[in-house]
């Protein structure tokens, strides 16, 4: 892979997603467990929306990665640790971004092991990690504004 410009419009769509996707899951009742509980569609959409977020986000991180840097990637754990070799994120953020590259895996491919309870604690608790790595792509993006391409 040759490295080339990053693409502007794919980058905001993407961080654009998990903005949009954290506000919606903001938007169910998570500060009642009994309401969230009473209607099924609640945590149907607090999974989709989570699990929808965290792939907008990883494609934000493999996009980086082939595009600034010429680096394919094939596994979501790799993103994270080749984001971190690259300084693209800083150490602890590369290491929360594993860590959501786990949960990431757990929802597509053990989702029938995650309980509603798990999701209900997720969405209210732990939204912030999502949102330090979407930081962490928008302060390195805006550190290396010269390496996008506003056409693309």
């Amino acid at each position: 892979m040759t490295p080339q410009g990053l693409a502007g419009r794919v980058l905001a769509d993407r961080l654009a997603i998990v903005d949009r996707h954290l506000a919606e899951i903001r938007d169910l009742p998570l500060g009642d467990r009994a309401a969230f509980f009473a209607d099924g569609r609640n945590t149907a959409a607090a999974e989709s929306f989570l699990r929808r977020s965290l792939e907008a986000l990883f494609d934000v991180g493999r996009h980086i990665l082939a595009r600034a840097f010429g680096e394919g990637v094939g596994e979501y754990k790799e993103i994270a640790r080749k984001l971190g070799r690259q300084s693209v994120l800083k150490e602890p953020e590369a290491a929360l971004l594993a860590v959501l590259a786990g949960y990431r895996n757990r929802l597509v491919h053990f989702y029938h092991e995650i309980s509603n309870d798990e999701l209900f604690e997720i969405c209210g608790h732990k939204l912030s990690d999502i949102e330090t790595v979407r930081d962490a792509f928008r302060r390195w993006l805006g550190e290396n504004s010269d390496k996008i391409d506003r056409n693309l």
